[in-house]
């Protein structure tokens, strides 16, 4: 269902130090796994539309969803 119309502007990757990621393996995954999370996310307004559900809602539930992603390795 997802055309993606817009394409992905995939980021430069940097540690947490600023400093760009090198390890070409690392980059690939990093981007493979955007790409695949923005066709997922399409998929699922798509379907949000399709079935008559808002618009601005989907959109909502989709960033409040990545804003309370929690990060196990956080160091307390």
């Amino acid at each position: 269902m997802a055309d993606a119309s817009k394409p992905l502007d995939l980021p430069v990757w940097h540690d947490p130090a600023g400093k760009p990621l090198a390890c070409r393996e690392k980059i690939k995954v990093l981007n493979d796994n955007l790409v695949e999370i923005q066709g997922m996310c399409q998929d699922a307004l798509e379907d949000a539309i399709l079935m008559g559900a808002d618009e601005a809602q989907i959109r909502r539930v989709l960033e409040q969803m990545v804003a309370a992603l929690a990060n196990p390795y956080r160091k307390s």
